[in-house]
């Protein structure tokens, strides 16, 4: 049974903690705007939301020697893997911080928590009206 309701929630709990992340990237991006050679990070939302939606291997494959390695499809979805960005207008000092591009993605990917957190907060509804009947 907590399996279900494990897997009910999976997809949103995945969103939530990539969109935190997320914002914690650009929030250092932001703060980091005149430190000199400092460049924009950033990751692939989709692709990385994706493929931390795709089923955990739970089988191993056959070794014959224990220093054969074992393929990783897991997707840490607390630290997905960063990029830099593309250098859109060059700067002097080497810093590669557009502001008004981080301020747009920063103010989306915000909107976009609060979205999933009240879809969240939808299904968690739903759940107990099924549960309880009210």
């Amino acid at each position: 049974m907590l399996g279900k309701i494990d897997n009910y929630f999976r997809n949103q709990e995945a969103g939530l903690k990539m969109r935190s992340y997320r914002q914690e990237v650009l929030a250092s991006n932001i703060a980091n705007a005149d430190t000199p050679n400092y460049k924009a990070r950033d990751f692939d939302f989709k692709a990385a939301y994706e493929a931390a939606r795709l089923p955990l291997q739970t089988s191993t494959l056959a070794t014959s020697n224990p220093r054969h390695l074992q393929p990783a499809n897991k997707i840490d979805i607390f630290s997905p893997e960063l990029k830099y960005r593309n250098e859109r207008q060059p700067s002097i000092d080497g810093n590669t911080v557009d502001m008004d591009s981080e301020m747009k993605e920063f103010t989306d990917n915000a909107i976009r928590y609060q979205s999933a957190v009240t879809f969240m907060q939808r299904r968690i509804e739903s759940m107990k009206t099924a549960l309880t009947g009210q």
